[in-house]
C-alpha cells in the first residue's frame, strides 16, 4: 500500500496551481448556495440542507482528493498530476459537471419505463453504511445483462450514480459522522454468471477504465460473494495480473459471504442476496422490491432519479432540451487493463470449450450392456 506522504502532496498543489483557468475552474470550481433543497437521506440520516458544489470534484477536501490521485500513481507527483489533468480536461470534454442537471449533452433518462429498463440490466444500488460509515454499493455482476438500452444509456447512468455518490452520498455521510468519509466499499454477487458475460466484456472494461482513471481509489474494499467456479477458475489466472494495491482491496468470501460482512455492517445494511445462503441476486426478494437495492423502486434509485430529475425540470423551464443519450468519450484502457481484459476473455473460452468438450464426450458416450 503506497503511503503518501505530505511533501508530495505540496508538491501536488503547486503543479494544480498553474493549471490553465479552465481545468482550475473544473477542479476547484464555485461554492454556490444551492436552493436550499431538502434532501430526505435514506437510512436513519436526518434531514441536511446540502450546499450544492456542480462543478467541484474535491468538495472541499483539496488534500484527500490530490492523495487519492497519487495513490492511483504510487506517490509519483508528476504521474498524478497527469492524471488529474487528463481527468479535468475528460470532464470538461464531456460536460460530467452538469450530469445531475441538464445541459446541451446530458438529458435525464427518459421516459421512466427506459431507465426503468436501464435499472434492471445492470444491477447496482446502495444497500446501506457500514459500521464506519461508509456507503455499501451492491453490484450483481453476474445478472447484468445490459442489454435493454444502447452502451451510452448505461455509461451515462453509470457516471451519474458516481457522481450523485461523490456530490451527495459520501458529503450526507461526512456530515452525519462529523468526520471526512470519501470511500465506499462494493459488495460484487457473481450468481448467474456465465460465458455469455464475454459479449459484455467492452462495456464492463470501458466502465472499469472510467472508474479507474477519473474516479481513483473511491472504493475501500471489493467484496465477492456467490462465486461460481467459472469465476474460481478465472480469478487463479487474473489475481497474479492486479497491482498488489488493487489485490489488497479485493476479498472473495465464502457463500453469500453474511457472516463476513456482519462484522463490519448491521443486517439491515447487508444487500439482499447476502441475507441467507442461497439467496442470489433475485430481482424480487422476499420482502418486496422495497429490500432490493437493484430495484428502482428502491429508496435509494427513487431519491437519485428524483435529484437528477429536480434538477433538470429547473434548468428545463429555462432552455428546453430533448430526449436522448450523450455519447461520452470512452478512455483508453491502460496496458494492465488491456491484459485482464484478453486474459479474462481467454479464460472463458477455455472454460467453453472444456465445457463443449464435455458435452460432446457425454453424447458419444455408450453403455455397455454386459
Amino acid at each position: 500500500m503506497c503511503i503518501v506522504n505530505q511533501e508530495a502532496v505540496k508538491q501536488f498543489q503547486l503543479l494544480m496551481d498553474r493549471v490553465d483557468e479552465a481545468l482550475k475552474k473544473s477542479f476547484e470550481g464555485a461554492l454556490k448556495e444551492a436552493t436550499e433543497t431538502i434532501f430526505p437521506h435514506a437510512f436513519s440520516f436526518p434531514q441536511h440542507r446540502l450546499g450544492f458544489h456542480p462543478s467541484n470534484i474535491h468538495q472541499g477536501y483539496l488534500r484527500e482528493t490530490l492523495t487519492r490521485f497519487l495513490k492511483a500513481r504510487d506517490g509519483n507527483v508528476q504521474k498524478a498530476h497527469k492524471m488529474l489533468v487528463d481527468c479535468l480536461n475528460w470532464r470538461i470534454q464531456n460536460d460530467i459537471d452538469n450530469i445531475l442537471k441538464i445541459s446541451i449533452e446530458w438529458k435525464p433518462i427518459l421516459p421512466p419505463n427506459l431507465y426503468r429498463a436501464v435499472r434492471d440490466s445492470h444491477l447496482t444500488g446502495l444497500s446501506g453504511y457500514t459500521k464506519e460509515g461508509l456507503p455499501v454499493i451492491a453490484v450483481g455482476v453476474g445478472q447484468s445483462t445490459f442489454d435493454q438500452a444502447s452502451v451510452h444509456y448505461y455509461v451515462q447512468s453509470h457516471i451519474q450514480l458516481n457522481e450523485y455518490r461523490d456530490r451527495v452520498v459520501l458529503p450526507a455521510a461526512t456530515k452525519k459522522h462529523g468526520r471526512y468519509i470519501g470511500t465506499c466499499v462494493k459488495v460484487l454477487d457473481m450468481t448467474g454468471l456465465k460465458l455469455s458475460a464475454l459479449n459484455q466484456i467492452k462495456l464492463l472494461t470501458a466502465i472499469s477504465t472510467i472508474d479507474d482513471l477519473n474516479y481513483p481509489e473511491k472504493t475501500d474494499t471489493y467484496y465477492i460473494v456467490n462465486v461460481p467456479y467459472i469465476f474460481s477458475a478465472c480469478w487463479k489466472v487474473v489475481k497474479p495480473l492486479l497491482q498488489e494495491r488493487t489485490r489488497k482491496k479485493i476479498q472473495v468470501l465464502q457463500g453469500c459471504g453474511r457472516d463476513d460482512l456482519l462484522k463490519i455492517m448491521d443486517y439491515a445494511s447487508l444487500p439482499h442476496f447476502c441475507r441467507r445462503e442461497g439467496s442470489g441476486s433475485s430481482h424480487h426478494s422476499e420482502n418486496g422490491t422495497t429490500e432490493n437495492c437493484f430495484s428502482l423502486d428502491h429508496v435509494f434509485h427513487q431519491q437519485a432519479y428524483n435529484y437528477i430529475n429536480q434538477q433538470a425540470a429547473a434548468v428545463e423551464s429555462v432552455r428546453p432540451w430533448k430526449q436522448g443519450s450523450f455519447h461520452v468519450a470512452f478512455p483508453d484502457p491502460d496496458p494492465e487493463g488491456k491484459k485482464i481484459a484478453m486474459t479474462i476473455e481467454s479464460e472463458f473460452q477455455k472454460f467453453g470449450d472444456r465445457k463443449n468438450g464435455i458435452s460432446n464426450s457425454l453424447q458419444n458416450l455408450k453403455v455397455s450392456e454386459d
